[in-house]
């Protein structure tokens, strides 16, 4: 049985940011944020967005130590894995990451902010900016949340992904978004 989409989304006038040209390879800037592959220096800020209970709430709960030793030691410089940076102070905010057909063989985007940078607007920026570069590169992008993680699925519906279905999965409600090139 599918699950009905959610209501309708509220408006947000705000324009989804241009992403200025890529300082590099692997980087992308936005007005107030850097997008760059994760470094050593990175890994306090990430060890904690695997960890955090809050933002693990709707991602199957905190990463146990075993696995967050594994995924220490690969993430940094991992294709695809981008470190969200505030430009002023260089500040690391979360992680946005681009799998090149992971689902479906569709390129999924995910990402994880810390909760003390929640409802500034930076998630919106950031995976718009990715999004918007991604798409300049395949035909469409998925992203799924969780059914019940409402602040999620507005971020989604916030930079142009379109409910495509529902489903079960990790034992949870899960909602497909995607947004096709063009």
């Amino acid at each position: 049985m599918a699950i009905p989409p959610h209501p309708a989304p509220v408006p947000n006038p705000a324009p989804i940011p241009v992403p200025e040209p890529a300082a590099s390879l692997g980087s992308l800037t936005t007005g107030r944020l850097r997008l760059r592959p994760v470094r050593d220096s990175d890994l306090d800020a990430v060890t904690r967005l695997w960890t955090d209970p809050d933002v693990r709430r709707h991602l199957g709960g905190p990463v146990i130590e075993s696995v967050v030793r594994i995924r220490r030691s690969r993430i940094v410089g991992a294709p695809g894995v981008h470190a969200v940076v505030r430009a002023e102070d260089g500040v690391v905010l979360g992680l946005v990451t681009v799998e090149p057909a992971a689902r479906d063989g569709e390129t999924e985007l995910s990402y994880q902010f810390l909760p003390e940078h929640w409802g500034s607007g930076y998630a919106r920026e950031a995976v718009g900016a990715v999004l918007a570069t991604t798409l300049e590169g395949t035909p469409s992008v998925v992203a799924v949340t969780q059914e019940e993680n409402h602040r999620s699925r507005r971020l989604l519906e916030a930079v142009g992904l379109e409910y495509a279905e529902s489903f079960v999965e990790w034992d949870a409600h899960q909602v497909l978004y995607r947004r096709r090139r063009g």
